[in-house]
């Protein structure tokens, strides 16, 4: 275990009592571990409390994203008059984002042009950056115009080079001893975030590392997991709970079921000791969602996987997803790129997740899946698919329509389906192929992605969601084309639309009306018919413009048996409020 500093640097250089800090957040998006607003990643948080760790008094840490810099110019001064400027950030997986928008290259290097302190660097930006954050992109490592980059954890380098007195450091990754100490420091930083308490959702880390050696993931470069312990999470959850956090994502690892095991196999027990003991210091969370399970871990483990998943579904919020690493369908693409799981074999795992976690709040028996209901299930499975891998082929594209077609011909749920083009990073083995295939097919790749979006994703979305079913605390985000768009709090959320223009930062409960390709519509829940506007009424499945008329000419209503709309089950969208004397 590295000793904590003393006041003065053994080596001389600045106190680390005395030095005005400020930590800038540009964002991350790994394979294992997501920041973008309304998520909080552990790189600021860790860096904070390492910096504490150190002997940089709290009250002289500032952290700010990168959004609130472009959106107040006056923060800025911050970044240029601070002792340590530390950015974190970088993407290695291409995203589309609504809460928030990823730092550019040439936007973090203005930073350091900015900082007239010493600067630092890090996060999984030292794996390297391209011109743009998207795919089918060649990325390549650059400096930046910073002091320091950390080829290690940033975290360490923060601790190591204030110990120093801003002398230097050695590249290094930090251990889960350090992670205990630093964990118990950071909290105060969630507080700063621009969506704090109520809009934000903490990224949780179990593991680093991964048994597997996939031709373009970046999540080996961690090494073979490491785990944390059960109590030791917990206790980091408790302490942002008293921060102000109620909403919490086990993401930060390559497989949850892995946990507390091997690296492979499940150990349900682990997972037990988890998810009931953030259950009882955040026994008011509004969300305890996942990220990341292995397919080939329920192939190889069956049935300590069932198990594992049960109670996962039994502690977690609705609507939570376990997004698989198929990658590709297509044997040649798999063999050539050590992918791990046969389209039959994650057709099977598909099948375990809806029966032991695709149950419905509410549901008499707890087995799936379940089609019917007002809720989200419980637990259901993503599938990640990535174009321009090695031994990409024109049938390539056909063995992933025919997948993703057989899981909903069997009747069987997909929370998400993920399509994404190659990012290529030096130390995996697609460095040298590069972006090319993946440029060469582009053509082919948009009509693909979009007849699956039509075929697949809509239907799929009304069997995960039928109408009537309520997304509860939605936020709202932004207007556009009258409407209102928001997202609940959760892995991989949906966006929702409502009609008319409500107020941004508004949240209330949805129920869901129409579908789009990877959206939904919907209306306040429960709509009040006596004030529903046209548009909202008009929305409602059976009711159309001129029934929408008839409600509104024959308001106020004391039930909703006295609404003139036939056939039309309201009791699952509306129902009617009496005015009273207020009124």
């Amino acid at each position: 275990m590295t000793e904590a500093p003393a006041s003065t640097p053994a080596g001389g250089g600045r106190d680390p009592a005395s030095l005005e800090v400020v930590v800038v957040d540009g964002y991350v998006d790994e394979p294992a571990h997501f920041g973008v607003p309304p998520y909080v990643s552990t790189y600021p948080r860790y860096t904070a409390g390492a910096l504490v760790d150190a002997g940089v008094p709290p009250e002289q840490v500032t952290y700010h994203t990168i959004d609130e810099l472009r959106d107040e110019r006056g923060k800025w001064r911050d970044v240029a008059d601070a002792d340590l400027m530390i950015y974190v950030g970088g993407m290695t997986v291409p995203g589309n984002y609504v809460g928030g928008t990823p730092a550019e290259p040439d936007e973090v290097r203005e930073l350091a042009w900015t900082a007239d302190g010493t600067t630092l660097m890090g996060g999984p930006v030292k794996f390297g950056v391209g011109e743009q954050n998207e795919g089918a992109t060649d990325t390549e490592r650059k400096d930046l115009d910073y002091d320091f980059v950390a080829k290690g954890d940033v975290e360490a380098a923060a601790y190591d080079l204030v110990s120093s007195g801003l002398e230097g450091f050695g590249d290094r990754m930090r251990g889960y001893d350090e992670v205990e100490r630093w964990a118990a420091k950071d909290a105060f930083v969630v507080e700063q975030h621009p969506n704090h308490p109520d809009y934000l959702i903490c990224e949780m880390e179990t593991s680093r590392g991964c048994a597997y050696r996939c031709s373009f993931c970046t999540e080996p470069m961690y090494g073979d997991p490491n785990f944390r312990t059960p109590e030791s999470v917990v206790r980091e959850v408790d302490r942002l709970a008293d921060a102000g956090v109620r909403h919490f994502r086990i993401g930060r690892q390559a497989d949850i079921l892995a946990f507390g095991g091997d690296g492979e196999a499940p150990n349900p027990d682990a997972l037990r000791r988890l998810y009931e003991g953030i259950r009882e210091v955040a026994p008011d969370l509004g969300t305890l969602h996942l990220d990341n399970m292995n397919p080939v871990t329920i192939v190889d483990y069956p049935e300590r996987s069932r198990e594992a998943i049960r109670i996962i579904a039994e502690h977690n919020t609705p609507g939570d997803t376990a997004a698989f690493g198929l990658e590709s369908a297509d044997p040649v693409v798999q063999e050539e790129n050590n992918l791990l799981v046969t389209a039959d074999e994650c057709l099977e795992a598909v099948r375990v997740v809806n029966e032991a976690g695709g149950w419905r709040p509410g549901d008499a028996v707890k087995e799936g899946p379940s089609l019917e209901g007002d809720r989200l299930p419980k637990l259901l499975p993503g599938i990640n698919l990535v174009h321009g891998l090695m031994g990409e082929r024109p049938e390539t594209y056909e063995h992933n329509k025919r997948f993703l077609r057989d899981v909903y011909d069997e009747g069987l749920m997909l929370r998400r389906i993920n399509i994404r083009q190659v990012m290529a990073f030096e130390g995996t083995e697609m460095a040298e192929t590069g972006a090319d295939i993946a440029r060469e097919h582009k053509q082919q790749f948009k009509p693909y992605k979009r007849e699956i979006r039509e075929e697949i994703d809509r239907p799929m979305l009304k069997r995960v969601l039928p109408p009537g079913t309520v997304l509860e605390e939605v936020h709202f985000e932004y207007h556009q084309d009258g409407k209102t768009f928001g997202r609940q709090l959760g892995t991989y959320s949906l966006l929702v639309a409502v009609p008319g223009e409500r107020p941004l930062g508004e949240t209330v409960d949805v129920a869901i009306v129409d579908y789009g390709y990877r959206s939904v519509t919907g209306v306040p829940y429960p709509l009040d018919l006596n004030s529903a506007s046209l548009d909202e009424l008009t929305s409602i499945p059976g009711i159309g413009k001129r029934t929408a008329g008839d409600i509104v000419v024959g308001r106020p209503y004391a039930s909703t048996d006295e609404v003139p709309v036939g056939d039309v089950d309201l009791a699952r969208f509306a129902t009617v409020r009496t005015p009273g004397p207020a009124d």
